[in-house]
């Protein structure tokens, strides 16, 4: 299916934010859309965003259906929390947390890419009964090793990952913002979305929990926990029967080389 290269997408995000406490902490998030007693789409974000990604696709969902979008603990307006490491597991007790506060009962539809698809397939590996479908691409597989991925990949990763050059480029210099997530948008960003982008990360400090998710991609057994988890939840996702929209996307020739 083409899509309208015309299409307008908005800067903006007109939506108040709510917060509830998750493990001592505040967890942001839209709450917007029909309060009918269907499943509720919730919808997670990957690294670095936050629930201004989801702005252009929940404004039409919640026409129908309730929609609930988090911002990550350490991303968007979520606390920052001191002495976190912000690994999956980290993110796997808040995401639980913040289910248990606001969606204890009922069925979900997770919408998930990136990161975000780990913890989406992690929650709904385990309560399976409670999940009415599932929206996903870019989602998080184990590697068995780097020579699967391209040569970019690999360059850009294996420096993410080192203590020294790594965390430079993302937590001093903003790189992960600045750079990475500009390459991997074929229409580019607008100033005003930058703006939303890069206003969770103004100060080198809170960076942190962008410079550990690339250290938890599950590649060659390591990390060993994320790399078990991944082994757990595909094939789930492969094997149980509900509704699964997968998002395959090609571009076209002429656009490929403004990609990452």
């Amino acid at each position: 299916m083409a899509t309208d290269r015309n299409l307008h997408i908005s800067s903006a995000f007109p939506y108040e934010k709510q917060s509830v406490e998750a493990l001592g902490n505040r967890m942001a998030y839209v709450d917007v859309g029909s309060s009918s007693s269907g499943p509720v789409a919730v919808f997670l974000h990957g690294n670095p965003n936050s629930s201004y990604l989801w702005r252009n696709i929940f404004s039409h969902v919640s026409k129908d259906n309730r929609c609930v979008v988090p911002d990550l603990i350490g991303f968007g307006d979520s606390d920052k929390v001191t002495g976190l490491e912000y690994r999956i597991r980290d993110h796997q007790r808040y995401i639980d947390a913040f289910l248990d506060a606001v969606l204890p009962t009922g069925r979900i539809t997770f919408v998930i890419h990136d990161w975000s698809s780990a913890l989406g397939l992690d929650w709904a590996s385990r309560h399976h009964e409670r999940v009415a479908g599932l929206a996903l691409m870019e989602w998080i597989t184990a590697l068995s090793s780097w020579a699967s991925r391209d040569l970019v990949f690999q360059d850009h990763f294996r420096t993410f990952r080192t203590q020294d050059v790594g965390r430079a480029l993302i937590i001093e210099q903003n790189f992960f913002v600045d750079t990475i997530l500009t390459m991997g948008v074929v229409r580019g960003l607008t100033e005003e979305e930058m703006i939303h982008y890069r206003r969770p990360f103004l100060k080198p400090k809170d960076r942190e929990p962008i410079w550990r998710l690339p250290n938890e991609i599950p590649i060659e057994g390591h990390p060993e926990d994320v790399w078990e988890n991944a082994h757990r939840y595909t094939p789930w996702l492969l094997a149980w029967n509900l509704p699964k929209l997968f998002f395959w996307v090609t571009l076209e020739r002429s656009s490929r080389k403004r990609t990452l």
